[in-house]
C-alpha cells in the first residue's frame, strides 16, 4: 500500500538532511523520526544517550522471525562550504542526482527503511514476525549507538540484520574491523648538542614503528573474504624546536584487522613491543581509543539471496557479493553472534560518501524505498 508520493518521500529525505547531525545532534533526526512514525500510527522510542543524542527504536509486528535493520543517523563535517556547488544542507535535484552531506552516507538508506516500514504497516504487515529498526548515533566517530543497543541486548532476539548503508546494487556480507591507537613517548629535554643529557622521546617509537610494521606487514595471515590485515601510521608528533631533544613524541596508527589476525591479537602484539621497548629504557604508553571488530558472515545466506533476487529486478543485472572496505555498526551489532548469521549491508548511494557534493540518485533511493519493503517481506516468509 503506497502511502507516499514520490515527491513526499523526496520532502522526507530534504528534512533529514537539512538536519544538521555532524558528529553530534542525532536527537533532533530521531525525534523527526519519531514525529513520522507517530503519524503512521507506529510508537517509536528514543534512547538519550546525551543532551544532544539518541539512538532510535522502532518496531513493526510480533513475534518471530525477527529482522533487524538499521542505519546511522550521523554524518559528517561538509568541510569548506564554499567548495561546494550547493549548500550542502539543502537538497539540491540535477541531472536525476539528489546532491546533499549525509545524503548517500546514509540518510537515503535511513528514510527508505522508515518509508518501507510505514508502508508496510499501513498495509497489515507483516502477519507474521516483526520487522526492528534501530537507528544509531556516533557510526562514524566511535560507533557509539550501536555499542549502546548491543549492551541493551536489543539484537539478542533478532534473527537476521540489514544495514542500509551505501551500496548501491551491490551486497555485502563481511567486512574487517578497524583499530585506532596512540603512543606517547616520554623523554627528556636537552640541548641538541649535549644529547647525553636528555632522553629523545622519538627514537623508541622509531624503533616501535619499524618492529610494528614488520609484524603486521609481514604476516601471512590471511582472510580469503578480506585479504590481509593492514597497518599504517598516520598521524606523527614530536619536538618543538630543531635544536631542542625532544621531551615528548607521539604516533597514531590505524590498523584493519581480519578475523586471522583479529583487535585482540593486535593489542596483544602491539603490547609484547611496547614493553620490549620499555624494557630497553623507552617510556612509553599505548591506549586504543578505537576498537571495532571484523564482520565475516556467510556470502551466501537467505537474506542475501533474497536481496540478490529481488535487486536484480532494480538493478538490470546480477547483483555481486561481496567484501565491504568500511566499517559498519554491524562490528558492535553482531558481537556473540557467531559466522553463520544471515547478514547484509545493502542500501542507496555511491561512492560519494564523504566527498565534496555527496549525492544519491533519485531513481534509486526511490527504488529502494519498495525494494526494501520486498525484502522485508520475503525474509519473513509472506
Amino acid at each position: 500500500m503506497a502511502v507516499f508520493t514520490d515527491e513526499q518521500k523526496v520532502k522526507i529525505l530534504t528534512d533529514l538532511v537539512a538536519i544538521q547531525s555532524v558528529n553530534d545532534h542525532e536527537q533532533d533526526v530521531a525525534t523527526y523520526l519519531q514525529k513520522l512514525f507517530a503519524a503512521h500510527d507506529i510508537q517509536a522510542r528514543l534512547i538519550p544517550l546525551s543532551d544532544t543524542r539518541a539512538n532510535l527504536i522502532a518496531e513493526i509486528g510480533t513475534g518471530h522471525p525477527v529482522l533487524g535493520v538499521s542505519g546511522h543517523m550521523d554524518v559528517v563535517s561538509p568541510g569548506d562550504v564554499a567548495t561546494w556547488q550547493h549548500d550542502p544542507f539543502t537538497v539540491t535535484a540535477q541531472a536525476g542526482k539528489l546532491f546533499g552531506r549525509g545524503i548517500t552516507d546514509m540518510k537515503a538508506g535511513l528514510a527508505a527503511l522508515v518509508i518501507a516500514m510505514i508502508e508496510l504497516h499501513a498495509a497489515g504487515k507483516p502477519e507474521h514476525g516483526a520487522i526492528r529498526l534501530m537507528a544509531t548515533v556516533g557510526e562514524e566517530v566511535g560507533e557509539t549507538g550501536s555499542e549502546a543497543f548491543y549492551e541493551a541486548g536489543t539484537m539478542n532476539d533478532v534473527d537476521a540484520l540489514l544495514i542500509g548503508e551505501p551500496t548501491g546494487y551491490h551486497i555485502f556480507s563481511a567486512h574487517k574491523g578497524s583499530m585506532d591507537v596512540k603512543l606517547t613517548s616520554q623523554g627528556k629535554a636537552a640541548h641538541s648538542s649535549m644529547p647525553e643529557l636528555g632522553q629523545n622521546a622519538i627514537d623508541p617509537l622509531l624503533t616501535l614503528l619499524n618492529q610494528a610494521n614488520t609484524a603486521f606487514r609481514k604476516t601471512d595471515r590471511e582472510s580469503v573474504v578480506l585479504g590481509k590485515l593492514t597497518f599504517n601510521t598516520t598521524v606523527f608528533n614530536g619536538g618543538n624546536q630543531v635544536n631542542s631533544i625532544p621531551e615528548t613524541a607521539t604516533a597514531e596508527m590505524n590498523i584493519r584487522t581480519i578475523p586471522e589476525f583479529d583487535n585482540a591479537t593486535v593489542t596483544q602484539v602491539l603490547q609484547q613491543l611496547v614493553t620490549q621497548e620499555n624494557e630497553q629504557g623507552g617510556r612509553v604508553t599505548m591506549d586504543i581509543y578505537m576498537s571495532q571488530s571484523p564482520v565475516e558472515e556467510p556470502r551466501d545466506n537467505e537474506l542475501s539471496n533474497l536481496a540478490a533476487t529481488i535487486g536484480a529486478g532494480y538493478a538490470g543485472a546480477p547483483i555481486p557479493k561481496l567484501a565491504l572496505p568500511a566499517v559498519t555498526d554491524a562490528s558492535n551489532l553482531l558481537k556473540d553472534k557467531g559466522h553463520n548469521y544471515p547478514f547484509i549491508v545493502f542500501g542507496p548511494g555511491n561512492e560519494t560518501a564523504h566527498q565534496v557534493d555527496e549525492y544519491v540518485e533519485q531513481q534509486m533511493y526511490l527504488d529502494f524505498t519498495v525494494l526494501y519493503q520486498k525484502l522485508m517481506t520475503a525474509y519473513l516468509g509472506e
